[in-house]
């Protein structure tokens, strides 16, 4: 189905040459492009072959931009303006675009007069009426003397021309903490151009901001949808399109990268109403998360309850804990995650409209028809409604004494560095699954990013390692694991290692630190020193959590006691955790 309005991105969202870009926009199914003039200037076809070669893939040139520094100016600047801006109208002409972006004045030449700005923005506007083009007025959040979007409607009315409108920029706007809601008060036919970014709060100077932090709507802090409800009430009709200045972005495979942006167009428009697509189905809890390769889980406590009918596939419980071990695949790694839904059938057809089409699947005669979706990363996710899928799996009859592990209560996912915000914003669209705040964190090797997203009764983590350079990494790059959950951590360790479980030692100035820092009663930190466990708080509740070593070559698992309404992760821990864990790989202790 096609959303209404219209969908376009600028061309400066995207990484590689003019032709990379366009056939990365109209293969995510975007409707238009803004170009950027740097994308012009690069490219060796005529404007009229890009124009060909856009129409050729069905993407319409809906915005040409920048053009800087125009109004408020002295008489000998004003004519040189006028100059640049004929030769850019000529190129207009032969593109095919009929509105130019101009930006509010940075320039020196600029002069504090909104009359003067107003008569040079109406001149401006009246040679672009008779090239049957319009100007789009923006306002800079670092403008020399506009840079607010209520002086720019403020000039522009005072302008009165047909041609003249405004652009409006929600980072702009909404970098500045200016209340969108007047926007209402501009008639919809002077909103000429709609630009969308999101961001990241971030304490720093909005020019450095916006070059170079920006986000796909869904990925940072902005309350897009108010913003842009705000837009479409005043009578806005021209296309939902996307400006993010972004370093990574701008250095990513541009088909993945337009996917990412074409479903934040998506979850955004969703979030206003406008897409009939089932609601995000908010997983219920885990039916089953499948690691491959050898596991460990009989030293946990685990009963190998099944072998798959048709697969190389064993079932392996404890407790409501459901961990598939696959044979086949990447050693070592968390291949697919089963996650309870109400209606899978309704939750398949949301992911294939935000741009995650389930994945074809070998099933045998009797075997339930799970239906399954990709992650960012590779992960597989599986849409169980009810307990079928255990039918296909062969009981063993076999027993094993457990250990006090109980359920699953999140699994962290290690994400390509440039994946870092697409894999949020996935699980966000797709799922239904809010992220939280960002945390980053000094780890032995470099600087790692994480956030969790959780709904319903699934947690995730999405973590990240920001610079990795050279040879100089840890023993495991992308780890991955699963954290279970206890009633009690301090009993559980203690089970588990006489199962013969191999724990992940905690070095002894953790704890002399924790007695100092938390005032924690002596003999309980006595007990946590001598399993190993780790621990942590907030205003809410306590959270105890302890690690195996590695099973394989990048998975471990993590046994947690939550106290209270804790609802973190014990970021605060990993450092420590790593370095335990680099340890014990290198066989340092």
């Amino acid at each position: 189905m096609r959303p209404d309005p219209r969908t376009a991105i600028a061309t400066v969202c995207l990484s590689g040459t003019l032709d990379d870009k366009l056939t990365a926009a109209a293969e995510a199914g975007f409707d238009g492009i803004e170009l950027f003039e740097n994308d012009l200037l690069a490219d060796r076809r005529t404007p009229a072959e890009i124009r060909k070669r856009c129409a050729d893939l069905g993407l319409s040139i809906d915005l040409y931009q920048p053009f800087r520094d125009f109004e408020a100016v002295p008489p000998d600047v004003l004519a040189a303006n006028l100059r640049r801006a004929g030769q850019k109208f000529d190129v207009m002409a032969e593109l095919g675009v009929d509105t130019v972006l101009v930006c509010s004045s940075v320039s020196p030449d600029a002069i504090d007069d909104d009359d003067l700005a107003a008569e040079q923005l109406h001149l401006l506007a009246t040679r672009a009426a008779e090239r049957g083009l319009r100007i789009a007025y923006e306002a800079l959040a670092w403008g020399r003397y506009v840079n607010g979007y209520e002086h720019a409607w403020r000039i522009v009315r005072r302008a009165a021309h047909p041609s003249l409108g405004v652009c409006l920029d929600s980072f702009h706007i909404l970098s500045k903490g200016d209340d969108p809601r007047a926007i209402r008060a501009i008639p919809g036919e002077k909103i000429f151009f709609l630009q969308l970014a999101d961001a990241p709060t971030l304490p720093m100077d909005v020019l450095q901001w916006s070059r170079h932090h920006r986000l796909f709507p869904g990925q940072g802090d902005f309350d897009l949808t108010t913003f842009t409800r705000n837009v479409l009430d005043a009578g806005y009709r021209g296309p939902l399109s996307l400006e993010v200045f972004n370093d990574v972005f701008r250095q990513s495979d541009p088909h993945r990268a337009a996917v990412d942006a074409m479903r934040s167009l998506l979850s955004l428009q969703d979030s206003l109403r406008q897409l009939d697509v089932p609601a995000a189905p908010v997983p219920a809890g885990y039916a089953f998360a499948e690691v491959v390769g050898e596991s460990g889980l009989a030293l946990l406590g685990f009963t190998r309850e099944g072998v798959h009918r048709s697969k190389p596939v064993e079932l392996w419980t404890q407790g409501d804990a459901r961990v598939l071990v696959n044979a086949e695949g990447e050693p070592g790694a968390i291949g697919a995650l089963g996650l309870s839904v109400p209606d899978p059938a309704a939750a398949a057809r949301r992911a294939e409209v935000m741009l995650a089409p389930p994945l074809s699947r070998a099933t045998g005669p009797g075997e339930a028809p799970l239906t399954a979706i990709a992650a960012p990363d590779g992960t597989q996710i599986f849409l169980c409604a009810d307990d079928d899928w255990l039918g296909d799996f062969v009981p063993t009859g076999e027993s094993a004494p457990q250990a006090g592990i109980t359920g699953i209560d999140h699994v962290a996912l290690t994400q390509p560095f440039d994946n870092f915000d697409e894999a949020g914003l996935f699980y966000r669209s797709v799922l239904g699954l809010e992220p939280g705040a960002t945390a980053e964190f000094a780890a032995p090797f470099g600087l790692v990013r994480g956030r969790g997203v959780s709904g319903g009764g699934v947690r995730l983590t999405l973590d990240a390692a920001l610079v990795r350079r050279g040879g100089w990494a840890p023993a495991v790059e992308e780890p991955q694991h699963i954290a279970f959950t206890c009633v009690d951590a301090v009993e559980c360790a203690k089970a588990l290692r006489q199962l013969g479980a191999r724990l992940l030692d905690i070095p002894g100035n953790y704890y002399d630190d924790l007695l100092a820092r938390t005032g924690l009663p002596a003999d309980r930190v006595r007990a946590l020193r001598e399993q190993s466990v780790l621990y942590d708080r907030d205003e809410r509740g306590e959270y105890l959590h302890f690690y195996t070593e590695l099973a394989g070559a990048r998975v471990f698992f993590e046994v947690v006691q939550r106290i209270g309404d804790y609802r973190g992760f014990g970021v605060v821990n990993a450092p420590v955790r790593m370095a335990a864990h680099h340890a014990v790989r290198n066989r340092v202790r």
